[in-house]
């Protein structure tokens, strides 16, 4: 059983607004809204959840934008999985979406978090460390930032592959424990991102020629660029030289892609804990069919819904 399911509001979002074609009666796309919903009942019934968080990307942080200008500006655009045109697939539709959700969410004891000017990686980074730590979680996402958090409490399901990735499964994928994830992608870069990494390191490659990467000794940035010193004294292999060439861009991608309270502000952290420690919201059933109706989205099925929510509800 799970204590806390965090579901990565906007990672999820997206992947069913790409792919789901569902329309209302008046022909809007609703596909990002009822796909969540669906997933998220799958979800619960999967895990049975004490709570239920949604996080949600509040602009984008800062500090990071303070210490890379170009973090996060080359991302491609959504490319979206539809067999027809007629549909438009504009940014007003994408938030007139969001904003129904929301709505939605609100009629049940999910727990959603907002902050402005901060990712959500760092939220759910701050709750799986820190005000959570001790429970067991199971972060929703497709994005490989939160492989650095994966330990004996908390796991990632993958909404892509349908799977939960635990540590063996990242160690036998990359090479690299989920604790050394993150120094070990300092070298690697993430290209998603905009955050470059060692030209010719990738991650099995490094993980092979730093051998401490793969075992849960904590490896920093600084303890790699030592080691590949100390082998390129006796060794041509270019990698070595390509690490040491790389180690202070790879001290700024740490900056950059560490989830902890690094790039948190006080403010942030006391606005994240006040919205954790609410009081959940109540049942609105009538509430969330008047919303549908309004919306005209048929072909939902409220009961088994609010059956699951209810599960939440009665711990």
């Amino acid at each position: 059983m799970t204590d806390v399911l965090i579901v990565d509001g906007l990672n999820v979002f997206m992947r069913h607004f790409a792919a789901n074609p569902t329309t209302s009666g008046n022909g809007e796309s609703v596909g990002g809204v009822v796909g969540f919903l669906r997933g998220l009942k799958y979800l619960i019934d999967m895990f049975c959840p004490k709570k239920v968080i949604v996080v949600w990307e509040g602009g984008g942080s800062l500090r990071r934008r303070a210490i890379d200008p170009s973090y996060k500006q080359n991302r491609r655009p959504v490319k979206l999985n539809r067999w027809y045109n007629d549909i438009p697939s504009t940014v007003g539709n994408r938030n007139d979406q969001l904003n129904l959700l929301i709505k939605f969410l609100r009629m049940g004891p999910v727990y959603q978090v907002y902050v402005p000017d901060c990712e959500a990686d760092d939220v759910i980074g701050y709750f799986s460390k820190y005000a959570l730590g001790k429970k067991k979680k199971m972060i929703v996402s497709s994005d490989k930032d939160y492989y650095q958090l994966i330990n004996a409490t908390t796991n990632i399901w993958s909404p892509g592959q349908k799977k939960i990735i635990n540590s063996v499964d990242v160690l036998k994928k990359f090479g690299v424990t989920p604790k050394n994830f993150c120094a070990a992608r300092c070298f690697c870069g993430d290209s998603s991102d905009g955050i470059s990494g060692a030209k010719g390191v990738g991650f099995k490659t490094l993980s092979k020629r730093i051998e401490i990467l793969s075992s849960e000794e904590d490896c920093s940035v600084d303890e790699i660029v030592k080691t590949a010193g100390r082998q390129a004294e006796t060794s041509k292999l270019k990698i070595y030289q390509s690490i040491i060439e790389h180690k202070d861009q790879a001290k700024i991608n740490w900056r950059l892609m560490y989830l902890g309270t690094n790039n948190l502000s006080a403010d942030q952290i006391k606005k994240i804990n006040f919205q954790l420690n609410q009081k959940p919201n109540s049942m609105k059933k009538l509430n969330f069919i008047r919303l549908l109706q309004q919306n005209q989205i048929v072909n939902f099925d409220v009961n088994s819904y609010f059956m699951s929510l209810n599960f939440i509800n009665n711990k």
